[in-house]
């Protein structure tokens, strides 16, 4: 019997280092160690340098995105990405604060969890409330990854033709109509 596998799509980031250890090389243990478990890796996207957001709030970010297939459930995967976090020095201690490593399921086959209207709401949301609230259960997809250069343009790397399953768009689509300011700030490592 073949196991069924669901394709899903994490964003990666960070801004701090882990003692003498850069962030490119913390994202790149992250990826070792995740594909170490029940995830199977088929792409990684290139390592790019992003402003930290929210503007002037830090060290400029490292971001990245990686496609994987799993058997993992959405709520087991979401576990493993914290366990992954943590594993590399990652404190919540303040919403959109510095951090050593950032792992977000941005999508997970054509899923939307919990529903339309929730989503709709957390996309919605004005950006002084995002800061300072955080849902209490898993998004997916992401609700605000049609907003963020530093999630898209990795993305773009990787999945360019993913269609988000509310919004209609692909990825390639959603980069289209972002800000040439925004990608401009966007660069390779």
């Amino acid at each position: 019997m073949t196991e069924i596998r669901s394709e899903a799509l994490i964003a990666m980031g960070g801004n701090l280092p882990i003692g003498e250890q850069s962030v490119v090389h913390t994202l790149i243990g992250a990826v070792e160690q995740l594909s170490e478990s029940d995830i199977r890796l088929t792409a990684v996207s290139r390592f790019y340098r992003t402003p930290c957001f929210p503007a002037g709030s830090g060290p400029d970010y490292v971001n990245a995105a990686i496609a994987i297939r799993t058997i993992l459930s959405p709520r087991d995967l979401l576990d493993l990405l914290h366990q992954v976090e943590a594993d590399f020095a990652r404190r919540r201690v303040q919403r959109w604060g510095m951090r050593t490593l950032d792992l977000d399921l941005i999508a997970y086959d054509d899923l939307i969890c919990p529903d339309v209207a929730t989503f709709e709401r957390w996309k919605d949301l004005p950006l002084e409330q995002q800061m300072q609230e955080a849902p209490g259960q898993m998004l997916v997809p992401h609700p605000r990854l049609q907003d963020r250069g530093f999630v898209l343009v990795p993305l773009r790397d990787i999945a360019p033709d993913w269609r988000h399953p509310i919004l209609g768009q692909t990825v390639r689509e959603l980069c289209a109509v972002l800000p040439m300011s925004d990608l401009n700030e966007i660069s390779p490592v």
